[in-house]
């Protein structure tokens, strides 16, 4: 599991808490430490949870309009809890945090979706946030293509070093 995917996971699991606590008894610090404890005590994630989960607090009245918009049959209230935090999450990082391309937050969402919520959960993750992608200005998509093509280039790069890594390490050894 790579250390955004786990923070992710963190991150609604955070949500999931503070969403589920209808008193709001607990800081969102709080729940944010505890998650840390109880699912991944040595972790460092550089402020990723701390981050996406104020970002989708301090967000919260928009993110649940385009939710309520794009899941017409759903009112917000009837959604799970976990369905309905992996869609702010997913909402949060495709339309507010530009450091992630959209179509990286649908996926990984759809795959949280698919790990933590019901059997069709993956499904209705990605019809919302492929809705809201198709609805969103071209020029934003194309940033996203641009995004995507730079990340395989770079899997591409790192893929080759390997194999030359791989082939010197063998080389020294036939020396040996």
């Amino acid at each position: 599991m790579s250390n955004r995917h786990l923070a992710r996971t963190i991150a609604m699991q955070t949500l999931f808490v503070w969403d589920f606590d209808q008193e709001k008894n607990q800081t969102i610090d709080s729940i944010i430490s505890e998650s840390f404890i109880n699912f991944a005590p040595n972790f460092d994630d550089d402020g990723y949870v701390k981050e996406t989960v104020k970002g989708v607090l301090d967000n919260l009245k928009q993110i649940d309009s385009y939710i309520t918009k794009y899941a017409t049959e759903w009112p917000l209230d009837q959604i799970t809890n976990v369905d309905r935090n992996i869609l702010r999450i997913g909402i949060y990082e495709m339309l507010l945090d530009d450091t992630v391309p959209p179509r990286v937050a649908i996926n990984e969402a759809i795959e949280i979706g698919k790990n933590f919520g019901g059997e069709s959960s993956g499904k209705f993750v990605n019809g919302v946030l492929g809705a809201i992608y198709n609805d969103m200005p071209e020029d934003f998509r194309q940033k996203d293509k641009q995004a995507e093509e730079k990340r395989v280039e770079e899997k591409k790069k790192e893929e080759e070093e390997k194999k030359q890594a791989m082939q010197s390490d063998e080389e020294a050894l036939k020396k040996d």
